[in-house]
């Protein structure tokens, strides 16, 4: 197969706006499982469910979105962080200082 950059035509499909908008409906697909799992523990805690098993699946829950975190994490330094510096020193600084941050809050949650 030929390189279509080759014939000086250039892909002109947009990148995407997030570092995560490929993978937008696997990840809309775990938060409405984590949402249920939610509603899940309000029922637990409406039915008067022993207190362990209530923490047990708020532990699961939390897992559960702290691997959304991650992910969303990976794909904001691989898009988003890695553009910004390729666009200049000024920007790629700044999205790094905004990635550390964001990842500060997510560690002391």
């Amino acid at each position: 197969m030929t390189d279509p950059t080759a014939s000086g035509i250039a892909d002109e499909t947009p990148a995407p706006p997030h570092g995560y908008t490929p993978d937008k409906d696997a990840y809309l697909k775990r938060m409405r499982r984590i949402e249920g799992q939610v509603r899940g523990i309000a029922r637990m805690i409406e039915d008067d469910t022993y207190c362990i098993d209530v923490l047990t699946q708020v532990s699961a829950v939390t897992k559960a979105l702290q691997a959304v975190s991650i992910g969303l994490v990976e794909d904001h330094l691989g898009h988003c962080v890695v553009s910004a510096a390729r666009s200049s020193e000024a920007e790629g600084a700044a999205k790094v200082k905004e990635a550390a941050d964001a990842i500060s809050r997510l560690v002391r949650s």
